[in-house]
C-alpha cells in the first residue's frame, strides 16, 4: 500500500512539475544599449598605454558574454585606427550621445555606459576635455530616459559622479570615492585595476549588483596586496526601483574567473 502510495505521489509531482509554465519573460540584456569608451591612451607618466583600451575592448566582449547584442554594445577609443579588428569609433562626446540615442530607440529595454580614463576632481578625462558628471546625467537622462540604466566610470575621483548621477531606476559603481585616485595606468599595465576585477568577478558574478560587490572587494584586495594607498574605495549605489529587478537579469554561466592581472601605477 505505502509502495503504491509512493507511486501515486511521484507520477503527482512528476505531472505538476511537466505541466508548470516556463516563464518565457525573464528579462536578458539583448534589448538593451551599450557604449564602452576609453577616455584617453596616456599614462599617468605621460606615456602611452594601453591600459584603457584594452579594457575597452574586453568589457565590450564581456558584456557580450552576459548576454547583450554584439550589434548593440558600441566601442570608443582616442586613438581608433590602432584597433582595426574591433572598430571602435573616435572618442568624441557628441558621437557617444548620439550613438547611445540611436541605440536605444532600437534597443529600449535599457542602457550601459562604461567609461574608463584618467579623472580629476572635477570629471573624468574624455580625450583633451573634462566630461563633468552634470553633462554626463544629462546625456543619460537624453538618450535612455524612464529605463533601467547601469553606469561605470573607472577614473579616479570618479565618485563624484554618483550623486550627480542617481535616479530611482539606476545603478553607478565607480572606481574610487570622490576624494580618492584609483590604481593601475603605467605604461605596462594591461588594465586599470578596477577595469582588471570588473573583468575578472564577472563570470562567477549573478548579476550585476552582485558583480559591484565583488569588485569593491577584489580591489580592496588587490591594493592592500601591492601597498597601493590610500585606498580608492569603489562605490557602489542602486536606485530602490532598480534593486529588486538586478537579480532577474541573472547572467549567463560562465568559464571560471582569470585572477587579476594588473600591476601597481
Amino acid at each position: 500500500m505505502r509502495r503504491f502510495a509512493s507511486l501515486v505521489l511521484g507520477l503527482l509531482l512528476t505531472s505538476l512539475l511537466a505541466a508548470a509554465p516556463v516563464r518565457a519573460d525573464t528579462p536578458t540584456f539583448s534589448d538593451w544599449a551599450a557604449v564602452v569608451v576609453a577616455g584617453d591612451w596616456h599614462a599617468h607618466s605621460g606615456g602611452p598605454t594601453e591600459a584603457f583600451d584594452n579594457a575597452r575592448r574586453d568589457v565590450s566582449a564581456t558584456l557580450v558574454d552576459l548576454g547583450f547584442s554584439a550589434d548593440a554594445v558600441r566601442q570608443y577609443s582616442m586613438r581608433p585606427r590602432r584597433y582595426p579588428t574591433a572598430k571602435p569609433r573616435k572618442t568624441d562626446l557628441g558621437a557617444i550621445h548620439a550613438d547611445l540615442r540611436d541605440l536605444a530607440t532600437k534597443r529600449s529595454a535599457g542602457c550601459l555606459v562604461y567609461l574608463t580614463s584618467h579623472g580629476a576632481p572635477e570629471g573624468a578625462l574624455l580625450g583633451e576635455d573634462i566630461l563633468p558628471p552634470s553633462l554626463m546625467a544629462a546625456m543619460i537622462d537624453d538618450a535612455c530616459p524612464a529605463r533601467p540604466a547601469i553606469i561605470v566610470v573607472s577614473a579616479c575621483f570618479s565618485g563624484v559622479f554618483v550623486k550627480p548621477l542617481q535616479r530611482e531606476n539606476r545603478m553607478i559603481l565607480t572606481a574610487a570615492r570622490p576624494d580618492r585616485t584609483s590604481f593601475g595606468c603605467s605604461e605596462d599595465d594591461k588594465y586599470p585595476y578596477f577595469d582588471d576585477c570588473f573583468l575578472s568577478s564577472a563570470p562567477t558574478a549573478h548579476d550585476f549588483a552582485a558583480l559591484g560587490r565583488a569588485v569593491q572587494a577584489c580591489v580592496a584586495r588587490r591594493e592592500r596586496d601591492t601597498g597601493a594607498e590610500p585606498a580608492s574605495e569603489p562605490q557602489l549605489w542602486i536606485g530602490a526601483g532598480l534593486r529588486p529587478l538586478l537579480p532577474l537579469y541573472a547572467f549567463p554561466p560562465r568559464a571560471v574567473a582569470k585572477p587579476a592581472t594588473a600591476r601597481r601605477r
